[in-house]
């Protein structure tokens, strides 16, 4: 990374974004120190103007955001921060600073939420019952799910049919695990199919 920082008094913009929901969880100003702790801890730590001083998000409510990735823009004067954030990201309690609260991309917090239940081995967890009942199990919840689908599909009622289709959703991300998949490799077959 060459980033700029001499073009605004040594600091330069920072933009968090969720890494599985993409959703832009807020905007601060790192300089070189801030950038440096953060790629050493892990955790995002901005320059606070306002306090002066080098701060971590969440070194006092412990929503910290976890760094997955850190990209530069074209200019050399901007960072983009993918994290995995660990609560509320805005003070007010809400998800992003920007006050959007969006479903899109939540099936990668699914996903993650499945996989968590797998491999904590959680009892009582329908979840991790039916992975461990193997991929034929599986594989024959997620037919059924498809056919309940199908017959709501048939009738007039919306709900109904919104209810089978995130059941059918859930357990094909359990089935995707069984194989040893993620979504995003579904998601690049169907990239690969719009060239």
């Amino acid at each position: 990374m060459n980033i700029n920082f001499e073009k605004n008094d040594g600091l330069v913009p920072v933009i968090v974004q969720n890494v599985n929901t993409l959703q832009v969880l807020m905007l601060g100003y790192m300089n070189k120190e801030a950038l440096e702790k953060t790629r050493l801890e892990g955790k995002v730590t901005f320059f606070s103007r306002s306090k002066n001083r080098l701060w971590t998000k969440g070194e006092t409510s412990g929503n910290y955001l976890i760094v997955s990735e850190i990209l530069e823009d074209c200019d050399n004067d901007t960072l983009l921060i993918k994290a995995i954030p660990q609560g509320p990201t805005c003070h007010t309690g809400a998800t992003s600073c920007f006050a959007e609260e969006t479903p899109k991309g939540f099936l990668y917090e699914l996903e993650k939420v499945i996989e968590q239940r797998i491999s904590e081995k959680s009892e009582g967890s329908y979840t991790s019952r039916l992975f461990n009942s193997g991929v034929n199990k599986v594989a024959q919840k997620v037919g059924e799910e498809a056919v309940e689908l199908v017959i709501e599909s048939k009738d007039n009622n919306i709900d109904l049919f919104k209810n089978e289709a995130a059941d059918l959703l859930y357990h094909f991300l359990i089935l995707l695990k069984t194989k040893e998949l993620k979504l995003e490799n579904i998601e690049h077959v169907l990239k690969e199919r719009h060239k």
